[in-house]
């Protein structure tokens, strides 16, 4: 299958928020469980996301959403969380994850912003990888993480 010319990535409009929700809970589902705070992004993309001055990008092909991912401002410096991506099952193992992460990577540069951190767990060894290989790079964990499921914290230096 080849999803590469058929794919179309599209910013958030409210049609797509039970997309966004159902995709992410599948995902959590599958890999690890709904923490409270992922329960709260998830039903409210608007409030915690788009209205923070976030963004939520959605991988589409042949008239459906197969992916998704978004942009969540932390704080006041800049600085924004690569988050809630999610890819449907029938449609994985075609790099569309990777597709949404550079076209993430690519627009964050657009907008000037200085860096993206993310949260993963060590044991997405496939995702660790993929981070890695997008030049992302280890940083301390702080206690206070905001998921329960995360033992890594990874962050891209966009200024370079």
């Amino acid at each position: 299958m080849n999803t590469t010319k058929a794919l179309e990535i599209i910013s958030f409009e409210k049609q797509y928020a039970k997309d966004f929700y159902e995709l992410n809970v599948e995902w959590l589902k599958t890999f690890f469980y709904v923490e409270p705070y992922d329960e709260e992004v998830l039903s409210n993309p608007e409030h915690y996301i788009i209205n923070k001055g976030g963004h939520i990008f959605f991988a589409k092909m042949n008239n459906q959403i197969v992916g998704t991912v978004a942009l969540m401002p932390i704080g006041d410096d800049g600085l924004s969380e690569l988050t809630k991506m999610a890819v449907s099952p029938k449609h994985r193992g075609y790099k569309i994850g990777q597709q949404l992460m550079q076209y993430c990577i690519d627009y964050a540069k657009s907008i000037g912003l200085p860096s993206l951190i993310l949260y993963s767990n060590t044991t997405l060894e496939n995702a660790i990888y993929i981070y890695k290989k997008y030049g992302f790079i280890e940083k301390p964990l702080e206690p206070d993480t905001p998921y329960k499921r995360s033992d890594i914290k990874m962050e891209l230096d966009l200024k370079n």
